[in-house]
């Protein structure tokens, strides 16, 4: 059976509840800011694609070892779409899900969620500590320095780069642009 979409208070509400630490809180609003970003440039549903990158790390804080599982469960007790979980799901395929992302909205989340990690880093080692002065040139620098944000896992956002068929440094800006739009919410509007 198929649900209504949840709006995006519901998701930021639901968000909320399982989630009180500021950095997870400033991630999903980087990737559902880049997510209607690139939904906007493929002529999709920002809505739609907004409140799965708001929602993608629901249970991370409480549950960091059934990371996916628990979100699904979570997101089927709240009568949520099973496209939305299944595109949750999917964005920890090989590390903690083994759902392959086949649509394009499960292959952008793939691919852009490590990424606003490494953008936001390098953003807040840049002089003005922004986003909306970067370049996809000073973000690919940081990347071949496997000691800077070492937590971010490159391979996972080549692997959704190779999946959607464009270049890391296209992804890159594409990013940086989505992160743009909610600079102010990310604390990454810097001094510019």
């Amino acid at each position: 059976m198929n649900h209504p979409t949840p709006t995006r208070e519901d998701a930021l509400a639901l968000l909320k509840t399982y989630n009180q630490s500021e950095s997870l809180i400033k991630h999903a609003f980087a990737v559902e800011g880049v997510m209607r970003f690139m939904a906007r440039k493929y002529g999709e549903d920002e809505e739609v694609w907004g409140i799965v990158g708001l929602i993608h790390d629901l249970d991370y804080e409480q549950f960091p070892d059934q990371h996916c599982k628990k979100t699904e469960a979570i997101l089927k007790e709240n009568n949520w779409p099973d496209d939305l979980i299944r595109a949750v799901v999917s964005h920890g395929w090989g590390i903690c899900s083994d759902v392959e992302p086949t649509t394009h909205m499960e292959k952008v989340l793939y691919a852009i969620d490590e990424l606003t990690g490494l953008v936001a880093t390098s953003a807040l080692v840049r002089p003005t500590k922004s986003v909306m002065d970067m370049k996809a040139k000073s973000v690919k620098k940081k990347w071949k320095d496997k000691r800077f944000a070492a937590g971010v896992d490159r391979s996972i956002i080549q692997k959704g780069a190779d999946m959607l068929g464009v270049e890391i440094g296209d992804l890159i800006t594409d990013t940086i642009m989505g992160m743009r739009d909610v600079a102010a919410e990310i604390g990454l509007k810097g001094e510019v």
